[in-house]
């Protein structure tokens, strides 16, 4: 009797096992799930670098919700978006793609926001022998300079900013041979940063980052280039919509508008702005 019983344990035990693993596995990817779900995913067009870093870190310490940012071109992003790229949310450098997201039926209709107005600059290495702020447009004649960064105009705002800026000045025509394209606006700056090139005209954001605050810069008048009106859109198949709509709300408060003031940013007037639901 005591060895039946004694094999009926053992049997219950045996059966026991492989339900307790079960559970763990289950309760693993449900757990994973839940983390992934509770992680705004974010994609960014690459000027917001360092201003959307900082409001993130912000964000985060006052909210306590984790945003997991990816930086690259807008039009990249566009057509990931188009072939299923699970973003909540999309930060475009122009207002474009986020309108034709909403027009195919990708982004929430309501949701879109503009959050600033871009700035383009003309920025030379420190120890260049140049100075753009009293030379200005002269600066890209001068033989030194061999090379000019700009963004790719076929995929990224700041490069269509930059050609229509030179062609505005009467100057493409005669300076499109130096130019170099970097994959998006961060990848220009990097270009000219490392010496690769000379002088690149680039988001005025980027300028204030540790390794190019002391770089010479000349602000290309505004006149020159198309608005670069910046939105952003939520999109219809995010799993996370009340937190992508409480950080919407967020970059309408005094403190994110400051932020991006800071790093360059000219802002809409509140008016303007769209109001994210809850």
């Amino acid at each position: 009797m005591k060895n039946l019983q004694t094999i009926r344990q053992c049997r219950g035990a045996a059966l026991l096992r492989p339900i307790s693993a079960g559970l763990l596995v289950l309760l693993f990817f449900l757990g994973a799930r839940h983390a992934q779900a509770q992680s705004l995913r974010i994609a960014a067009a690459s000027d917001l670098q360092f201003a959307l870093a900082d409001l993130a870190a912000q964000y985060e310490k006052q909210s306590g919700e984790k945003l997991a940012i990816t930086f690259g071109s807008s039009g990249n992003f566009f057509a990931q978006i188009q072939n299923g790229a699970p973003f909540d949310l999309f930060f475009s450098a122009d207002i474009a793609y986020p309108q034709k997201l909403i027009d195919g039926g990708f982004a929430e209709s309501d949701s879109r926001t503009t959050y600033a107005f871009g700035r383009i600059v003309l920025w030379l290495p420190p120890d260049s022998p140049l100075n753009p702020a009293q030379l200005q447009w002269n600066t890209l004649l001068d033989a030194r300079i061999q090379k000019i960064a700009i963004a790719n105009p076929d995929h990224a705002p700041y490069g269509r900013a930059a050609v229509a800026a030179l062609q505005k000045a009467g100057l493409y025509e005669q300076l499109k041979s130096k130019l170099v394209y970097g994959e998006n606006i961060s990848q220009a700056a990097q270009f000219v940063e490392s010496g690769s090139a000379q002088a690149g005209i680039l988001a005025m954001s980027l300028t204030f980052a540790p390794a190019m605050k002391s770089g010479k810069t000349w602000e290309i008048p505004r006149e020159l280039y198309p608005p670069l009106e910046q939105a952003v859109v939520l999109m219809k198949s995010s799993s996370n919509k009340p937190a992508a709509r409480a950080f919407l709300a967020f970059l309408q408060t005094e403190s994110a508008r400051a932020t991006l003031a800071r790093y360059g940013f000219s802002l809409p007037a509140v008016s303007g702005l769209r109001e994210a639901k809850p």
